[in-house]
């Protein structure tokens, strides 16, 4: 049986918790007995309450934001509803700062810009595509890129990014990315699955490389600013 990766705690206190979700552990899964970053944060939130009992049922863990499964990075979760309802209104205001590092084929020109599409997502396949303004259903999606590192000698080229999200659709930066153009690299739904540059006999499968390395957000409790990062 595979070892479960636990998510590293970076921040906690008695309305919050902030951890490093690893590729590859769902932020929540509706798979039975399947180890999601719910269940996980939940069980340790029990097994440090000396209080808790069985009359009580379970530890409050509110999910604010979501990463996909094969994406690493910074997610914040609220442990009061007083919490949870204070962070959705940052995020639904634009209160939240969500910062991305991503690794896309190609070298996007301009080097900095923004993206600003209308989105849709398919239910069925559990992936969106960029459409025009009057499909329905449509909803707008923007981004602001900025290109950090080039790496002109790799097949095909590549260059890292570093991605602000002002919206947060289903898939946005890797939908959004591929339709510009520069899919992610190890994008197995909208991009290349495998390293071009390595020899025909050994390609193999890259990961998503997309990482969630930076959080802004005001505490719910008292307001003050808090930033997380990740290092490079």
């Amino acid at each position: 049986m595979a070892q479960v990766i636990s998510p590293e705690i970076i921040y906690e206190d008695s309305d919050i918790i902030v951890c490093r979700k690893p590729a590859g552990l769902p932020t929540q899964s509706a798979r039975i007995r399947t180890p999601d970053m719910v269940s996980l944060l939940k069980t340790r939130l029990a097994s440090g309450s000396k209080k808790l009992s069985s009359s009580r049922g379970e530890p409050y863990l509110a999910v604010i934001h979501r990463l996909d499964q094969p994406v690493e990075g910074l997610l914040v979760f609220a442990k009061t509803p007083a919490a949870a309802k204070n962070l959705n209104q940052q995020l639904t205001s634009s209160g939240f700062g969500k910062y991305y590092r991503a690794v896309v084929t190609g070298i996007p020109e301009p080097a900095e810009g923004m993206l600003e599409n209308y989105m849709i997502k398919d239910g069925r396949t559990n992936t969106s595509r960029v459409c025009t303004k009057d499909t329905p259903g449509a909803k707008p999606a923007r981004l602001h890129y900025q290109v950090k590192k080039k790496y002109e000698e790799t097949a095909p080229a590549s260059a890292l990014v570093e991605i602000r999200l002002d919206t947060g659709r289903h898939h946005q930066i890797r939908v959004q990315m591929a339709h510009f153009g520069h899919p992610l690299a190890g994008d197995r739904k909208y991009g290349n699955t495998v390293r071009e540059n390595s020899p025909a006999d050994s390609k193999i499968a890259e990961p998503l490389r997309l990482c969630a390395y930076r959080l802004e957000f005001r505490h719910p409790r008292d307001g003050r600013r808090m930033v997380f990062e990740l290092p490079e």
